[in-house]
């Protein structure tokens, strides 16, 4: 496929923090009255904070104000940003470690595409910030995946066409995202992509560089 760079979603590929969403999701809707299970926070994977929030507060059916809003938003990041602190190497997911340093033996670009405000400082804590040549967060886009803008960006910043890049992604957003800006798509660990995405691992040590370069 002469596969020259690589692309990936943050949480639920190269580390899982969703449980940590989940709570402060949870501590937010709680704090309206709203209730809010597991099985809510499985419909906002790969959904931006904003669109996560109007998505809970159209479920209350409750109407909050701009400035309401933007204090929810701020609540919901601080609860999270306190539950993450204790990141470290030992949380990436199996596989990652090996394929960012095959990745960079055999000179193929890597880049985070992630609808996360957080992303950044999330890979700092990882210790793998150090093998993204790019990273394409909440702050540089402005429409969310499904919409292929964060990949799309990726792929302009790393220098090269979407053909040639591999996105890896947990979330159906995100297959359709990929899909959409005419990348591969390969998703892991999400049962529920296996059939819309080009390609299905369980996590990343059932994928084989060599295969795609």
């Amino acid at each position: 496929m002469n596969i020259k760079g690589l692309l990936f979603d943050l949480d639920g590929v190269l580390v899982n923090t969703e449980h940590n969403h989940f709570i402060a999701w949870k501590r937010t809707a709680e704090k309206l009255g709203i209730s809010f299970t597991e099985k809510d926070n499985e419909l906002l994977k790969g959904v931006s904070r904003v669109d996560s929030l109007k998505a809970i507060l159209k479920h209350g059916k409750i109407e909050v104000s701009e400035q309401e809003f933007e204090s929810l938003l701020t609540f919901k990041n601080d609860i999270y940003l306190d539950s993450i602190t204790a990141l470290s190497p030992s949380d990436l997911l199996p596989g990652v470690s090996n394929l960012l340093l095959k990745a960079k033996k055999m000179n193929v670009l890597c880049g985070v595409g992630s609808s996360s405000k957080n992303a950044k400082p999330i890979l700092k804590l990882l210790r793998i910030d150090g093998f993204f040549k790019v990273v394409v967060d909440g702050f540089g886009v402005k429409d969310p995946k499904p919409h292929p803008e964060v990949f799309l960006n990726g792929a302009a910043a790393l220098g090269l066409q979407p053909n040639s890049i591999l996105v890896f992604e947990d979330a159906a957003s995100g297959i359709q995202a990929a899909k959409a800006g005419g990348f591969t798509a390969i998703g892991v660990g999400n049962p529920h992509v296996k059939e819309s995405a080009d390609v299905y691992i369980n996590d990343l040590t059932e994928f084989n560089l060599e295969e795609y370069v």
